[in-house]
C-alpha cells in the first residue's frame, strides 16, 4: 500500500518516490496545493474504488495518514 501510494505521488508531484517515508508531509514536503490535494483525493478515490470524505481528507497531512486510512477503509 505504501509503495502504490508513493508511486502515485512521485508521479503527480514529479518527486522521488525511493525518498518518501510515512512521515513525509504532502503539502510541506512535496509542496502539494489545495487544488493538488483536492485531485490527490479524486485519484486515491479511483485508485482503490473507496470515497474519501472532505472532512477526511483535511485530516491527512503525512503519507502515513493517508496509508493508514485507505487501510482501514478499503
Amino acid at each position: 500500500m505504501f509503495e502504490k501510494i508513493c508511486e502515485l505521488l512521485a508521479e503527480k508531484f514529479d518527486a522521488d518516490a525511493s525518498t518518501m517515508t510515512m512521515d513525509t508531509k504532502i503539502k510541506e514536503d512535496l509542496e502539494a496545493d489545495s487544488l493538488d490535494i483536492v485531485e490527490l483525493m479524486m485519484d486515491l478515490e479511483e485508485e482503490f474504488g473507496i470515497t474519501i470524505p472532505d472532512e477526511e481528507a483535511t485530516q491527512m497531512v503525512t503519507i502515513g495518514d493517508v496509508v493508514k486510512y485507505l487501510e482501514e477503509n478499503k
